[in-house]
């Protein structure tokens, strides 16, 4: 692990925008940009932290992987460019500032600027466990850890649609649709209490293959909330998924396993449901 020091108030800003890139990784997961790496440190895919050396800001606001090793030889003193791409990058003002960092992650010369430096291996478990606990849930999919919370390899990286990772079409769905699940009703809130609070995916109904160059994102009619299993299920059919007027259909014929009798109740349960169905 590396850290990667950048100083938002002066000098080249390797974003084009960190605004804009904040808002990229929102929506699509990942953000590349070319950085300026020591060849025999950052090798590809070595883990990157983005520490703010600003004046008023200096924190760690930022997670990601080399995955453009820099030349051999370095083209100037900080090194030479390659490729880094991040994961996690969190608004200035909501950094891991100095003083946190200094004590619940030591070893590490936070106070000092450098373009890059090593992260010692005993630091790491301090480092991602204060990641975890300063993060919200709208910085990761409902099902999956923040990323950084974990050592690479650890969890298998999940792409999802960029258009259900963007925080305000979510809000905006959830808003006029409700956070229950639109195939089976299930509410994570009233099952769990107040932790099942506004968990739940959503899914965009527009196929990929269906989406041209000027499409435009209505989260009211293109999105929906969908609980994990059902989101999964919609998935296994490709490359167009099942629509959730098929899921229903599925559940509806469904309900048992193959060769095991059904009570009374669920002979009365499936009989209503295929009535309801047929009733639209």
């Amino acid at each position: 692990m590396i850290l990667l020091g950048w100083n938002p108030d002066r000098g080249a800003d390797p974003f084009g925008g960190y605004r804009s890139a904040v808002d990229e990784v929102a929506a699509a997961g990942l953000f590349r940009c070319r950085w300026v790496l020591p060849p025999r440190q950052a090798t590809a895919g070595t883990e990157v932290w983005l520490f703010s050396q600003g004046g008023g800001d200096r924190g760690v606001l930022g997670h990601g992987r080399v995955v453009s090793s820099p030349d051999a030889q370095p083209a100037g003193p900080g090194g030479s460019p390659g490729f880094v791409e991040f994961d996690a990058l969190r608004p200035r003002g909501d950094s891991i500032l100095l003083d946190l960092l200094t004590l619940r992650v030591p070893g590490i010369a936070w106070g000092v600027n450098r373009p890059s430096r090593r992260i010692p291996a005993a630091a790491g478990p301090a480092l991602r466990t204060l990641w975890a606990e300063t993060s919200t849930l709208e910085e990761a999919d409902p099902l999956l850890p923040p990323p950084g919370t974990f050592p690479p390899g650890a969890l298998a990286q999940a792409r999802v649609n960029r258009y259900e990772r963007d925080p305000s079409a979510r809000r905006v769905c959830l808003g006029h649709h409700g956070t229950s699940c639109a195939v089976c009703g299930f509410s994570f809130e009233e099952a769990f209490g107040p932790p099942g609070r506004d968990f739940v995916h959503v899914h965009h109904l527009v196929p990929a293959t269906r989406l041209g160059a000027g499409y435009e994102l209505d989260p009211i009619a293109d999105l929906i909330p969908l609980c994990p299993n059902c989101h999964s299920m919609a998935h296994r059919r490709l490359p167009d998924p099942y629509s959730p007027a098929e899921l229903r259909a599925l559940r509806s014929a469904a309900g048992f396993l193959p060769g095991t009798a059904l009570s009374a109740e669920q002979l009365t349960a499936q009989a209503d449901a295929v009535r309801i169905l047929g009733a639209r």
